[in-house]
C-alpha cells in the first residue's frame, strides 16, 4: 500500500505561481510512477505531469514550460511547480503513483487550485 497526502493548493491570480507538495509513505520501493492530475469541475480527471523512478519526465502539452514536476527520493516526496497560471488551471490537482508489477494505482485526496482572472 501507498498513501500519498498533497499540500499547497489555495488562490492565485492569473500568472502567479504556486508549488504543489505529495508526501508519499508505505511501500515507495514498488513505484514506478509519480504523477499530478488534474479535475476541473464537469470534466475528466487528465494527466498534468508524472516522472519515473529514473527521473525521465512528461507533461500534457498545455503544460510544457509552465510547470515543472520533481523528486526528492530520500523525502518520498514529488512536487509540481506551476509558473504563468491561467485561470484555466482551475482545478483540483491530484498527486498519483502507479506501479507496473503487480499493477498498482494510488491517488491522493486531492487539493484545490484556483486562478482567479
Amino acid at each position: 500500500q501507498v498513501q500519498l497526502v498533497e499540500s499547497g493548493g489555495g488562490l492565485v491570480q492569473a500568472g502567479g505561481s504556486l508549488r504543489l507538495s505529495c508526501a508519499a509513505s508505505g511501500s515507495i520501493f514498488s513505484i514506478d510512477f509519480l504523477g499530478w492530475y488534474r479535475q476541473a469541475p464537469g470534466k475528466q480527471r487528465d494527466l498534468v505531469a508524472l516522472i519515473t523512478s529514473g527521473g525521465t519526465t512528461h507533461y500534457a502539452d498545455s503544460m510544457k514550460g509552465r510547470f515543472t514536476i520533481s523528486r526528492d527520493n530520500a523525502k518520498n516526496m514529488v512536487y509540481l511547480e506551476m509558473n504563468s497560471l491561467k485561470p484555466e488551471d482551475t482545478a483540483v490537482y491530484y498527486c498519483n503513483a502507479r506501479s507496473l508489477a503487480p499493477p498498482q494505482n494510488y491517488w491522493g485526496q486531492g487539493t484545490q487550485v484556483t486562478v482567479s482572472s
